[in-house]
C-alpha cells in the first residue's frame, strides 16, 4: 500500500494510572487493587500510536505540561515515529491523567484530570496541516477547540474523521461540515438520542435527513463484540467483529480509529478500512493498557489471514 498523506491527530495527551480491581466500585466504596501499572495514554496520543503502528506517517497536535512527564511523552511518542513539532509545552500545568480501574472482564471507570490539555488552541493544528490528508480528532479536550480544528481542517480540503468521544449533547452538529464520525453504541446514543439498531432500520429518506442536518458524511457505529455498522445516505453496512478473549478493553476504540484512519490513508474501500479495524481493536483487547497492547501491523494481517 503507498500512503497518499499523512495522519494528523489533534487532542490528548495523558498519563494513565491503571488499577486492576477484583470488581468496580460502587459509590462510596473503596476496592483495594491486586496490581498496578502507570502507562503513556489519552486517546489523542492513543490513537496517534494506533495509526503509526500501522506504518502510516502521523503527526501529533496536542499540549503537555512543562514536567517530566510531559518530556517523557513527547520523547515516547518520538520513539513511536511520530512528528511531535505541533505539540505544545504549556509552563506552570501538569500533563493530564486518568486513572484507570480494570475488572477480571475487562470492564473499567475512567477519570480523568485533563491538566495541559484544557489549554489546547485549535490553531495549533495549522503548524501540521501541509501534507495531510486525514485529521484524527476527539473530544477529550475543550470543545470550542476541537470544532475550531475541524473547521480549519474543512477549510484547508483536509478530510476530517471525528470520534466523537467522550460523549456529549453538546456538540454543535451542523456547524462544520465532517467527512466521518466515529462512535460506540453509547456514544451513538448519547450524541444522536437513537439506537444503532433502530439507525439500522432506517428508510433512505430518513438517513439523507439525518446525514444533511447533521453535516456528516458516514457514521460509524462499533459495538464491542457486535458487528460494526457502517451508514451513509445511500447505504448500511454490517461488518463483523474478530472474535477474542479480551483482558482489557481500554483503549480499543482509539485502536479502531487510528487503525481506521490509517487504512483510508492508504487507499482501502470501506468495508476493507472497517474489517481491518475491527481485527486490530480486538487485537487490543488481549493485552492490559492502551498503547502497550496496540498491535502492529504485521499482528493484524496475520489475524485476518
Amino acid at each position: 500500500m503507498k500512503a497518499t498523506g499523512r495522519v494528523v491527530v489533534f487532542g490528548s495527551l495523558n498519563i494513565d494510572l491503571f488499577l486492576e480491581v477484583p470488581s468496580l466500585p460502587g459509590p462510596g466504596q473503596t476496592i483495594i487493587a491486586t496490581g498496578a501499572q502507570k502507562q503513556f495514554g489519552g486517546k489523542g496520543a492513543n490513537q496517534a500510536v494506533a495509526a503509526a503502528r500501522q506504518g502510516t506517517a502521523v503527526a501529533m497536535v496536542g499540549a503537555v505540561g512543562d514536567d517530566v512527564d510531559g518530556r517523557r511523552y513527547r520523547e515516547h511518542l518520538a520513539q513511536e515515529g511520530i512528528a511531535i513539532d505541533a505539540i505544545t509545552v504549556v509552563a506552570g500545568v501538569a500533563t493530564g491523567s486518568a486513572h484507570i480501574c480494570v475488572d477480571p472482564q475487562g470492564e473499567n471507570q475512567i477519570a480523568v484530570d485533563p491538566g495541559a490539555n484544557a489549554r489546547l488552541k485549535g490553531a495549533a493544528l495549522a503548524r501540521a496541516l501541509p501534507g495531510a490528508a486525514v485529521l484524527l480528532a476527539q473530544l477529550e479536550c475543550p470543545l470550542p477547540e476541537v470544532v475550531s480544528a475541524l473547521q480549519l481542517a474543512a477549510a484547508s480540503g483536509v478530510r476530517a474523521i471525528l470520534n466523537a468521544a467522550p460523549a456529549t449533547g453538546h456538540f454543535p452538529w451542523g456547524t462544520v461540515a465532517i467527512d466521518t464520525v466515529i462512535v460506540n453504541e453509547h456514544e451513538c446514543r448519547e450524541c444522536f438520542a437513537h439506537t444503532p439498531a433502530a439507525m439500522a432500520r432506517w428508510s433512505e429518506t430518513e438517513r439523507r435527513v439525518f446525514f444533511s442536518g447533521l453535516r456528516i458524511g458516514q457514521l460509524i457505529i462499533t459495538q464491542g463484540a457486535e458487528p460494526t455498522l457502517y451508514l451513509n445516505p445511500e447505504t448500511v453496512r454490517s461488518i463483523p467483529a474478530h472474535p477474542v478473549q479480551p483482558r482489557d478493553t481500554v483503549g480499543a476504540g482509539d485502536m479502531f480509529a487510528g487503525a481506521l484512519a490509517a487504512e483510508l490513508v492508504a487507499g482501502r474501500d470501506w468495508p476493507s478500512a472497517l474489517r481491518y479495524a475491527n481485527v486490530a481493536a480486538a487485537l487490543s483487547t488481549l493485552e492490559l493498557g492502551a498503547q502497550t497492547a496496540m498491535p502492529r501491523r504485521a499482528a493484524v494481517e496475520a489475524a485476518m489471514r
